[in-house]
């Protein structure tokens, strides 16, 4: 390793020492390659994101915009304590978001400065715009829900907000997956369909946590779904990961998508069982699936930092990518 204090010092290496056949009594120029630093500093910099912020950030962003997609269907369907439960846990989640979101940038005006320019091959930019649209209809929604006035208005705000929140609950996937973190950037493949699975999971589980059981259907049949999908993704994505770079998932605070998994399965098995007859059942199972999808954005969250700081996961990979390709 290149830090090993057993290394002499370069100032006592023989120029020239460095190609070639080594004769006796030369010193190397430079320490043997390793991959623990480069010149002493990390192969990668971990993000500086706060885990507290942007984690929750992840979850909040992915319930809001899912739950706004379950009110609209509510609404459809005729099911108005269904659709006013889910337009203001979007309101409360989108605001809960925002805050996170201003809170590990610094200070709001930041997020206003985002706003200033539109770059659509920037996942933070189009983020920005796509949060700055959905959140007032998300808020009028909910205002007009709760207080029954303005009915055409705030239908049309629902549907407007529905429509957006399939890109608030999903393009946080895209903006982790645009970094050089390897566990995130490994799975940008998969990472939309985890992140819409775990937001169909936990606005599944707020619906059955806050409507009746006769109102529900819809968001059982969503927790169902979304955890199926969340959990095909993320086995997906750690036999594509390799078991190198997957490691993280299994290690330290990575374990929490694990424990997310479970949470999410029981809860949405648990919903579409008793849930459909138990009113307690119900919130027992809703309160689970929010548990978990939150659990599984912390984990992902905390997993991609690990695999940024050991530099066993940038290096191994790509040796092994350059190996298979001197083979092929």
């Amino acid at each position: 390793m290149d830090d090993d204090p057993a290394l002499r010092p370069e100032r006592e290496a023989t120029v020239g020492s460095a190609g070639g056949r080594r004769r006796r009594g030369e010193q190397p120029m430079v320490p043997p390659a390793g991959f623990r630093s480069y010149y002493g500093l990390p192969v990668l910099n971990e993000p500086t994101w706060h885990d507290h912020d942007i984690a929750g950030y992840l979850f909040l962003g992915g319930l809001a915009g899912a739950s706004s997609i379950l009110a609209a269907a509510a609404d459809l369907t005729g099911r108005p304590r269904l659709a006013r439960a889910g337009k203001a846990g979007a309101l409360c989640a989108v605001g809960g978001s925002l805050y996170a979101l201003i809170h590990d940038l610094g200070r709001p005006s930041r997020f206003v400065n985002m706003l200033r320019v539109f770059k659509v091959t920037s996942p933070m930019s189009v983020g920005t715009w796509i949060l700055s649209a959905y959140g007032p209809q998300a808020g009028l929604a909910a205002a007009t829900a709760v207080t029954g006035l303005f009915p055409r208005l705030g239908r049309a705000a629902s549907a407007g907000a529905g429509l957006t929140g399939a890109a608030v609950a999903t393009y946080t996937a895209a903006l982790i997956s645009d970094t050089a973190v390897p566990l995130w950037h490994g799975g940008h493949r998969e990472m939309p369909l985890l992140f819409a699975g775990s937001a169909m999971s936990a606005a599944g589980g707020l619906g059955m946590f806050a409507a009746p059981v006769a109102e529900a259907g819809p968001a059982r049949n969503a927790a169902l779904l979304g955890t199926a999908v969340e959990v095909a993704a993320a086995k997906a994505m750690e036999r594509r990961l390799g078991p190198v770079v997957a490691e993280p998932l299994r290690q330290g605070k990575g374990r929490l998508a694990r424990l997310g998994e479970g949470l999410s399965v029981a809860g949405a098995l648990l919903g579409a069982t008793a849930g459909r007859r138990s009113r307690a059942a119900a919130v027992v199972a809703g309160a689970a699936l929010l548990a978990g999808s939150a659990c599984t954005r912390f984990g992902i969250f905390h997993a991609g930092v690990a695999s940024a700081g050991d530099p066993r996961y940038t290096v191994e990979p790509q040796r092994a990518r350059l190996s298979a390709e001197r083979r092929a």
